[in-house]
């Protein structure tokens, strides 16, 4: 029986020109799987039609935009996931998904390897095989473009010695990856960190520094969830595009950082996410009225934890899992409305209010009607501070 191999499937030049390059390296037969996070671009009817004419023997296409905001999206809103407390996690939560369904077709079509398209120097080829042998025991990963130095100008001559129907023209000055929670750009002229970035670097947002009118919204969270906006109720996905446009159009959610990778390496990276960083910003917010001092305390520590094993490509092991657990008990009581206005590339929390509020203005306020009893005060200073005053007369003798 002749071998096969579920490729996973953007439909532009790199991973077309894979479905041939890994027949002919390999003599296996290739079945091509793409995944819809909400990238955007081609139909995709028109990406499965395009891998069987490029060699494909099998091409599926999954509409997965509800199940990665769902599955994927969701908890790390939940957990308030920023990797190096900036970049919310973009590409790293969609790789999941996609393995998911990478799984799912290598057993459906009897496929002994699954391939992608990283190089072996980034984050996502650790992303993709380390869940694929977890989803996957016995499949083996293979990367063309790693394994098998397919540079771009090999991949070009390769199209065009074969008639593909692929263009090939020339690739653009940036690495970019995007889908509905946000948009990577990497490499060209970024990679030297002195320069700044330039407008066309980016898609997701407007330009800051433009004038124009705020943007007042209300979010409306239950256990932790995005439900509603301006009170009109909203799936997940529809919240992140919703806010993706409005935060968007106000320049919210660039980020240009130096982050490190798991493979070793310092890089510069360019994110939008004006979606993630608005919702993200309304959940931390509901959180400090909602969640108990110490629960939140050791929240903050799991989000750490929580966003680097993501970041990792860990998205499938036993931590992960359980650290889930206590996200989902952490965001119980996380109900309420959060108001805030966008507005000069910032989202600024303006309002707050929520039935499960732990905020007491009677304790709160300073003015008449105080409920707190500041007698108390004194003898709760003194016992707390015991331990230290005790050191400091040993220390100071």
């Amino acid at each position: 029986m002749t071998d096969r191999v579920v490729l996973a499937y953007s439909g532009g030049l790199d991973t077309s020109v894979a479905i041939g390059w890994i027949a002919e390296e390999t003599g296996a037969e290739v079945i091509a799987v793409a995944v819809d996070v909400g990238q955007g671009g081609e139909d995709l009817e028109v990406i499965r039609k395009r891998a069987l004419a490029c060699g494909a023997v099998e091409a599926e296409v999954a509409d997965a935009k509800d199940e990665f905001a769902e599955g994927y999206c969701l908890p790390a809103i939940k957990a308030n996931a920023l990797y190096m407390d900036r970049y919310p996690l973009v590409s790293a939560l969609s790789r999941p998904v996609i393995v998911k369904h990478l799984v799912a077709a290598a057993k459906k079509h009897g496929a002994g390897t699954v391939a992608h398209g990283c190089t072996g120097k980034g984050n996502d080829q650790v992303r993709f095989e380390a869940g694929i042998q977890t989803l996957g025991p016995d499949l083996k990963c293979t990367a063309p473009v790693r394994d098998y130095a397919m540079t771009r100008d090999k991949a070009i001559a390769f199209c065009e010695a074969r008639d593909l129907p692929i263009a090939t023209t020339r690739k653009s000055p940036y690495s970019i990856d995007q889908n509905v929670f946000g948009r990577a750009v990497e490499t060209g002229f970024l990679e030297d960190i002195w320069n700044a970035p330039v407008e066309d670097v980016y898609e997701y947002t407007a330009n800051p520094a433009e004038p124009r009118g705020a943007d007042e919204v209300v979010i409306s969270f239950e256990e932790g969830v995005p439900v509603a906006i301006d009170g009109a109720p909203v799936t997940v996905l529809k919240a992140i595009q919703q806010l993706n446009a409005r935060a968007g159009a106000q320049g919210v959610g660039r980020i240009d950082m130096v982050e490190d990778r798991l493979v070793g390496i310092k890089s510069r990276e360019v994110y939008e996410a004006p979606g993630a960083i608005a919702l993200i910003t309304a959940h931390q917010e509901l959180e400090n009225v909602t969640v108990e001092r110490e629960l939140a305390r050791y929240k903050r520590q799991v989000e750490q934890r929580w966003g680097e094993l993501v970041y990792d490509g860990l998205w499938f092991s036993p931590l992960k899992r359980a650290l889930d657990g206590f996200v989902d008990e952490a965001n119980r009581h996380v109900t309420g409305d959060i108001r805030m206005t966008l507005h000069g590339g910032r989202a600024v929390v303006t309002g707050r209010r929520s039935h499960a509020s732990l905020y007491d203005f009677n304790l709160a306020t300073y003015d008449s009607g105080d409920t707190f009893d500041q007698s108390k005060a004194q003898g709760f200073i003194e016992i707390f501070g015991l331990s230290s005053k005790i050191a400091a007369r040993r220390d100071l003798a």
